[in-house]
């Protein structure tokens, strides 16, 4: 039965339609409404060897038809999958032995013996450490790996789980990271300035500690707005909270949205770029097997007022880690690209226009 129809009818039972009865009749009849229709994906990737977790896409600038997926294989024997737009193992870039690599992201441009050099992140989980790869050969550049939350003595506080890269205007890369655990106090988050160590490998320095938590379940996803400059997490139950991504520009936090609305964890965070400033921020409603769609730019009064716009129920099943492309990559994906990890070992594959619907927009091509 529709969630919507059984509070209502729960409702019935008792004496007296309450007003809070009707609300929720009415929030959930918003969020579930009758004959909804499931978007299916066009492509669904070879399945990983054990867990897929999360994706990351590499943009082909010469070649966008050549453009790479990246995906997680989160297992203590896990590794980092390479797929073409077919969805297709790339064998020769894959890399394996990883101990339970968690999330991934792509940074374009870090500047390595003197070379920008585009760059995959993944946090490994047992180690510790953060380990990178250059694109799109995915060699390692870590020197063995970067270890994170040095000094952190907590159950798991160095268990590292989310990460987003962040570029800056003056072109500095910096690396945010999460982990299975940590603090209540504003400090879950620790963010590096990314840079060559003066031998071509990655250094990480510590600049700045900060992210609230409500000790509910975890944080694991982290999203990244390079051109807006802003830093998305989800505090797993409690909701999406909202930083600047530049550390000079101080830890205080600017939105909690999402609150409402979720059936379970609050998960996976991409962005839809219509404009520089304008777009979808899009979270994973993991129990439900849902994406809400929120005002990237906020309103004209708040930018930091993030309205639901769109629920989309795909047949993902459990998504938590996803990624949303919004330049055009080939025929199939003209208007962008949509990945969601699902728990049969692969990740999804949907075409923009397939989530976009009647509600959305999409960009303009040239």
């Amino acid at each position: 039965m529709n969630s919507s129809k059984l509070i209502l009818y729960g409702c019935l039972l008792l004496s007296g339609l309450e007003q809070s009865c009707r609300t929720e009749a009415q929030t959930a009849a918003a969020t579930t409404p009758i004959g909804e229709t499931i978007v299916k994906p066009v492509v669904i990737t070879d399945p990983v060897q054990h867990d897929s977790d999360d994706p990351a896409v590499w943009i082909n600038s010469q070649d966008p038809t050549k453009s790479l997926i990246i995906g997680t294989d989160k297992e203590q024997d896990g590794g980092l999958y390479v797929f073409d737009l077919n969805g297709k193992i790339q064998t020769d870039k894959v890399v394996k032995g990883l101990q339970r690599p968690d999330n991934v992201d792509v940074e374009y441009g870090l500047m390595l013996n003197g070379k920008p050099t585009d760059i995959a992140v993944t946090t490994e989980r047992f180690t510790h450490k953060l380990r990178i790869y250059s694109l799109p050969d995915m060699k390692p550049v870590d020197g063995g790996g970067l270890d994170m939350f040095v000094g952190e003595t907590g159950t798991a506080f160095r268990d590292l789980m989310g990460i987003a890269l962040y570029k800056n205007k003056a072109g500095q890369t910096y690396a945010v990271v999460g982990r299975k655990s940590g603090p209540t106090d504003g400090t879950y988050l620790w963010q590096y300035l990314l840079a060559d160590n003066g031998s071509g490998t990655v250094k990480a320095t510590l600049v700045r500690k900060f992210g609230q938590y409500s000790g509910l379940k975890e944080i694991e996803s982290i999203a990244v707005d390079d051109e807006l400059g802003y830093v998305y997490y989800s505090d797993e139950g409690k909701g999406v909270r909202k930083y600047y991504a530049d550390p000079e520009k101080g830890n205080q936090e600017l939105a909690l949205f999402a609150s409402t609305g979720f059936a379970e964890d609050h998960e996976g965070i991409s962005i839809y770029k219509l404009t520089d400033k304008t777009g979808y921020i899009l979270v994973s409603d993991q129990g439900a097997n849902r994406f809400h769609i929120f005002s990237r730019e906020g309103t004209a009064l708040n930018p930091n007022q993030h309205d639901l716009i769109k629920v989309v129920t795909v047949s993902a099943h459990q998504s938590d880690g996803s990624e949303t492309v919004s330049v055009p990559l080939n025929s199939q994906f003209r208007y962008g690209l949509f990945i969601a990890m699902s728990d049969d070992r692969t990740f999804q594959l949907y075409r923009w226009e397939d989530i976009m619907g009647k509600d959305l927009k999409k960009i303009a091509l040239k």
